[in-house]
């Protein structure tokens, strides 16, 4: 959510990846689940749980994450509630669960609910970059002569910005903050602005100097101190919006620029709490964000913010309108995983939305419009991606504090079990009568058939099919017209392809969903985490 190196990563993937040179996206804050408390009863968990989980609108502060070079970039800050955190997308706590999120009344027992990541900060552009560490080389006081160098050499430039430019600038002039190192980065900020609303001030059509200034204005909301007299977070975020709204009209193809147009919306929505006007202004963000998509396809960090925006709105919106919104949310996060298979944020939150989708259905009895599933087996679902994210990122504590919430929902110690349609094994363009419907169950080794008859895994059985993870080269669905009907999908090994048929394309898309992340964490190293989760 700012242009802060540490707290920036790329749109493209985590820090690993190349950045977006143009990307400076600014991560939001936690983002609420969308699940209310459910009466224990009714809850396939214990009803008195060590620590509850809760979301937090915040940013989440960078420093506070696991840094994993491995799997991803940075997190950016986290916020006090334990959310997701931006790439700069998601909001939410990466602060310990474990001391602000326990319930110290044991009677009655609170009802926990999940902490909602915080959405994927923003990283900076090139230019942003570039001039944030020209300024640290200079001396950037007004009156200094370095100050005048480093300024290009126009007549206006030593003149106050006019017009338009004006109250953006008195906003900016008047942020004073308490530490040194804030008004060291806040003086940095002020003479990029005067640099940008000079530029413009010469060329009203420099949509890069209107993006770029629409960055430091969001970067100095940032830095609004609550206990000075500092212009209020939402009056820049404003300014900010219409910098990004100029830029946009005059180069529609700038993606960078809806993306954080939309995180500074969200940062607005945060401040005006479950309002009319917040649920408009989430309306708006969910908006820029399929823009930004839609310019930028491969940016799981802005699928991910949109469906964390798409999760807060939906805590606001009438209930008739509330599950089509969180459906719409769910298949976000599944699109950023499918990008990026190690994408932990956008794992974790598919795990809360599914979670809150649980608590809803499980609390009014009804089930998900145009989906049978029923409550017990969406918690099983919450359940997997809660506990992949754990083990693709085992030092953070908010999904170790998730993971003590939900451990029980999965069906030990398997990580998933049910049920698909296969051929005989060896076989696999049998008749399509010789298709037989069976259970499958699906550990940190392998896929394995069980036949109920037995009902115990038969390893090392000719006749049961078993997959071994680590010989896995691609799943994927597929539409081969030859295959039985039904939602299919094939997992390509080294020996081979298998073909498995779902009952639905939603149970389809979990167990595409499982035995990817599961080979994502054993391609990553981290199987022996996955084993301790589900064999304990």
């Amino acid at each position: 959510m700012s242009t802060n190196h540490d707290r920036s990563e790329s749109q493209n993937g985590d820090s690993e990846h190349n950045p977006d040179p143009k990307s400076p996206p600014h991560e939001d804050p936690a983002i609420q689940s969308t699940d209310g408390p459910s009466p224990g009863n009714d809850v396939d968990h214990p009803s008195k749980l060590d620590q509850i989980i809760t979301s937090n609108d915040t940013d989440i502060d960078s420093t506070n994450v696991d840094p994993e070079p491995e799997l991803e970039p940075e997190p950016p800050k986290e916020p006090t509630p334990t959310v997701l955190p931006k790439d700069q997308i998601i909001p939410s706590n990466d602060t310990d669960m474990d001391s602000t999120n326990v319930d110290p009344e044991p009677e009655p027992p609170k009802e926990p609910t999940l902490t909602v990541l915080p959405k994927d900060e923003a990283k900076p552009s090139v230019a942003m970059r570039e001039l944030l560490g020209e300024l640290k080389n200079v001396d950037v006081n007004e009156d200094s002569p370095s100050a005048a160098v480093a300024t290009p050499s126009r007549s206006q430039d030593n003149k106050q910005p006019k017009g338009r430019n004006s109250a953006a600038m008195a906003l900016i002039n008047s942020i004073s903050s308490s530490d040194e190192e804030g008004r060291t980065r806040q003086r940095m900020l002020k003479f990029a602005a005067k640099r940008y609303a000079s530029a413009i001030e010469s060329n009203p059509d420099d949509y890069d100097a209107l993006y770029n200034w629409a960055l430091v204005l969001q970067e100095s909301a940032d830095n609004v101190n609550a206990d000075t007299n500092s212009p209020s977070k939402d009056a820049l975020l404003e300014e900010a919006c219409k910098k990004y709204a100029e830029a946009t009209n005059l180069n529609p193809a700038l993606h960078d620029a809806y993306y954080n147009w939309a995180i500074a919306i969200s940062d607005r929505a945060k401040l005006h709490g479950r309002t009319k006007e917040a649920e408009e202004l989430w309306k708006q963000a969910t908006k820029n964000y399929e823009i930004a998509v839609k310019l930028n396809w491969n940016s799981p960090q802005a699928l991910n913010n949109w469906g964390l925006a798409l999760q807060e709105l939906s805590a606001i919106v009438p209930a008739r309108e509330k599950q089509t919104i969180v459906r719409s949310a769910i298949s976000k996060f599944r699109a950023a995983i499918q990008l990026q298979f190690d994408f932990h944020r956008a794992i974790y939150n598919l795990g809360t939305v599914l979670y809150g989708l649980a608590e809803d259905t499980s609390r009014t009895g009804v089930p998900v419009v145009g989906n049978e599933i029923p409550f017990n087996e969406l918690y099983s679902q919450s359940a997997i991606y809660i506990a992949a994210a754990h083990a693709l990122k085992p030092n953070y504590s908010v999904y170790s504090s998730a993971l003590k919430l939900v451990r029980t929902m999965l069906p030990l110690p398997y990580l998933k079990v049910g049920y698909l349609t296969s051929p005989p094994v060896g076989n696999p363009v049998a008749p399509h009568c010789d298709w037989k419907r069976s259970k499958f169950v699906l550990n940190h080794e392998a896929l394995q058939q069980i036949h109920d008859d037995q009902q115990k895994q038969i390893s090392g059985d000719r006749t049961s099919i078993r997959v071994e993870i680590l010989n896995i080269v691609s799943v994927k669905e597929c539409s081969d017209l030859t295959l039985p009907l039904g939602p299919s999908f094939s997992i390509d090994t080294i020996h081979g392809p298998f073909f498995l048929i779902a009952d639905s394309r939603e149970y389809m898309d979990t167990w595409l969903d499982a035995i990817r992340l599961v080979y994502t964490i054993f391609a990553r190293g981290k199987t022996d985490v996955l084993a301790g989760i589900i064999t304990g």
